[in-house]
């Protein structure tokens, strides 16, 4: 018995080597992007190019609670942004999963500061909708 089923078994294994790879998302291949330029934005000193993954609507959960527009998140990290650079370190992200949720995608990930004062990291849960100008985070929970 256990030679036939050694010998079942081998005609699946060249199989399993050659399976398709998951079809890779193009909105998530996009959010990753975008999000790769925003740390850059922040890498850089510059706000408006961190922010401008943020829809105008965006709301933001973080250690102080809710930030609603993203203004007033802009706001919120206006004070390490100084000097052609971030006083809270270099921005990197791990990604983690990215789901589809009817048309809009929801991102879970790891952010690393390094660098700075202290390292810090943290995870975010981030949705993003597509909007006329690609998709942008309309909800951000950050800890």
């Amino acid at each position: 018995m256990r030679e036939v089923m050694m010998m079942a078994a081998v005609p699946l294994a060249p199989m399993a080597a050659h399976a398709a790879a998951p079809a890779v998302d193009p909105a998530e291949a996009a959010i990753r992007a975008t999000m790769l330029a925003s740390a850059a934005g922040w890498n850089a000193g510059d706000l408006d190019r961190f922010m401008a993954i943020y829809a105008p609507d965006a709301v933001f959960v973080g250690s102080k609670g809710l930030i609603r527009g993203k203004a007033a998140i802009a706001d919120n990290y206006r004070k390490s942004f100084a000097a052609g650079g971030n006083s809270r370190g270099q921005l990197r992200f791990a990604f983690l999963e990215c789901r589809r949720i009817g048309e809009r995608r929801i991102l879970f990930a790891r952010w690393m500061l390094t660098g700075g004062a202290k390292d810090e990291s943290g995870m975010t849960t981030l949705v993003f909708e597509h909007r006329a100008d690609g998709w942008k985070i309309v909800a951000d929970h950050s800890s």
